[in-house]
């Protein structure tokens, strides 16, 4: 998809974007050879320029160089040609202004989990093995919370599933999108976001070793959840430009998630009250 983008040129916006895919001109390489299009000398020069660096920057497989130049809504582009830099990323507080309790990373492979008072300084390292994270609400919640708590920066290139999913008519928070993707989360439907820290509070407070692992397999099961949220939403997104099945990418197996939720808890968490921040 990055090879028929010319968003992040500059001067070129949307409409003019699809001016050139309307005119025939679909990729780089389309232009590159001279493929007849209404544009003055000057301003194809400059296009042909930055398509030329463009094509540096991904063989040099380097997603920052787009990502910088992308507006933030259009970021889902280097799914496809960047996959294999990309972590999905999700974290669980004790609340709206509280700490950092578990984060569950997974790169559509391997699940990775950090526990607070555990291993959770080892997550700096581990994160800068990608360029790319997934999240939903990370923007305004997951990433300011951990550069915040662990004092790092994040400079990863972000997609934000939220506003990306919105875009396609996707609504009702995470849980919400996952019902209407059709996907089942099983033994921990009815949990939310706000159970989170209850769960939290029962391990911390009562050594409930159950609590925890119901609470990694409430963050792995967001977490590889992205994953397929990500895909389906690339393929949405696809449909409004000329390249639908050219570039779809086929729903993924998820994982088997590492832990799993104890049902007594499960049930006794979900008649607690609490609260939402998404």
């Amino acid at each position: 998809m990055l090879k028929n983008t010319f968003h992040h040129i500059r001067g070129i916006g949307t409409t003019t974007e699809r001016k050139l895919w309307d005119a025939g001109v679909l990729s780089w390489e389309d232009l590159l050879g001279n493929q007849p299009v209404i544009l003055s000398r000057r301003k194809r020069e400059t296009l042909t320029a930055a398509i030329e660096e463009s094509l540096q920057h991904l063989i040099a497989r380097n997603p920052h160089y787009f990502g910088q130049r992308l507006p933030s809504n259009q970021c889902w582009r280097l799914f496809k040609d960047f996959r294999d830099r990309i972590a999905y990323l999700d974290i669980e507080t004790t609340g709206l202004e509280g700490e950092i309790t578990t984060i569950a990373l997974y790169d559509g492979q391997d699940i990775r989990t950090y526990v607070r008072g555990r291993n959770l300084n080892q997550f700096e390292r581990n994160i800068q093995e990608y360029d790319i994270i997934v999240t939903y609400n990370g923007k305004c919640f997951d990433v300011p919370v951990i550069e915040s708590d662990l004092g790092l920066q994040m400079n990863q290139v972000q997609i934000d599933l939220r506003y990306v999913l919105r875009s396609v008519g996707f609504k009702g928070g995470l849980k919400g999108c996952e019902r209407m993707a059709g996907i089942d989360r099983n033994e921990l439907s009815g949990l939310e976001g706000y159970h989170a820290p209850i769960l939290w509070q029962e391990f911390r407070d009562k050594k409930n070793e159950k609590a925890l692992e119901t609470l990694l397999a409430y963050n792995c099961q967001d977490t590889v959840n992205l994953e397929t949220l990500m895909v389906m939403a690339f393929n949405l997104k696809l449909r409004d430009t000329p390249f639908k099945g050219i570039y779809e990418v086929p729903l993924p197996n998820g994982p088997e998630i590492p832990f799993k939720a104890d049902l007594a808890t499960v049930d006794r968490v979900k008649n607690m009250g609490g609260w939402s921040w998404y």
